[in-house]
């Protein structure tokens, strides 16, 4: 048996995560049903990594839920709910966003200058889900940057603890501010960031499964409440995948 060199081992993995993507649903959450499905799977996850305390009703939910520039998602992979995110977007008329509570100093002068923030938090992971497939911390993080593609946003944010940001780093994020108190977690968080346009061709040629098609965008966010002020990115240097979302697979 030959040795398998790192570029040809990288490519493999790289092929293997695009052929997951035709077993993975994208799914917005719309309904109360779908809605607390997500918020116990929060629970779960949150509760076995000692992030919060137990309760009574067994969710975790917030006020960010209910934003109308914030979109909920469950990832399913085989038919099964195995992840989920919630995606929010900041804009210089919508500010509001899960990291302003906590990150204003880095927010607030980026909004004032007109920039478009896409906000993902309450990154979830069913714990059996997540040991048959170490790949979903990508296919769901996936969706930051499918997010980061349709509102054309200036900066990609992650709101992650220490321990998590080898992870971040690896999809060209970087570390901007230490940990800080998270309302709600036990466990402080940081802040990290990837400048989009900057970093858009680099990130898609070392990453092809990040990549997304206009048809997956629209079929993810249009059904939902629209966001004042900000347009669909159209990136014509993109080869697009199949759609994905609620359409298909």
């Amino acid at each position: 048996m030959g040795v398998v060199r790192p570029a040809e081992q990288q490519s493999r993995i790289a092929a293997r995560r695009v052929a997951l993507l035709e077993k993975v649903d994208y799914r917005l959450a719309e309904t109360p049903a779908e809605r607390e499905a997500i918020y116990r799977l929060r629970y779960r996850a949150y509760l076995k990594e000692g992030a919060i305390d137990a309760n009574s009703s067994g969710i975790v939910t917030d006020r960010y839920d209910d934003l109308p520039n914030s979109w909920i998602f469950g990832v399913f992979y085989e038919g099964e709910l195995s992840s989920s995110l919630r995606i929010t977007v900041a804009s210089p008329d919508h500010h509001d966003c899960p990291s302003m509570d906590v990150f204003p100093d880095f927010l607030q002068p980026w909004l004032a200058e007109g920039k478009v923030i896409v906000d993902p938090t309450r990154f979830v992971a069913d714990p059996t889900s997540a040991n048959r497939l170490p790949e979903l911390p990508y296919l769901t993080l996936r969706l930051a940057y499918v997010s980061c593609e349709y509102f054309n946003a200036d900066i990609g944010l992650a709101s992650v603890r220490t321990e998590h940001q080898a992870f971040y780093r690896r999809v060209m994020m970087r570390s901007i501010c230490e940990s800080r108190p998270y309302p709600g977690l036990k466990k402080p968080i940081g802040l990290m960031e990837i400048d989009f346009p900057a970093m858009h061709d680099k990130l898609f040629a070392r990453y092809p499964f990040l990549r997304s098609s206009e048809s997956e965008r629209r079929s993810l966010f249009e059904p939902a409440t629209s966001v004042p002020n900000l347009t669909l990115a159209e990136a014509p240097n993109l080869v697009p995948i199949a759609p994905l979302g609620r359409t298909c697979l």
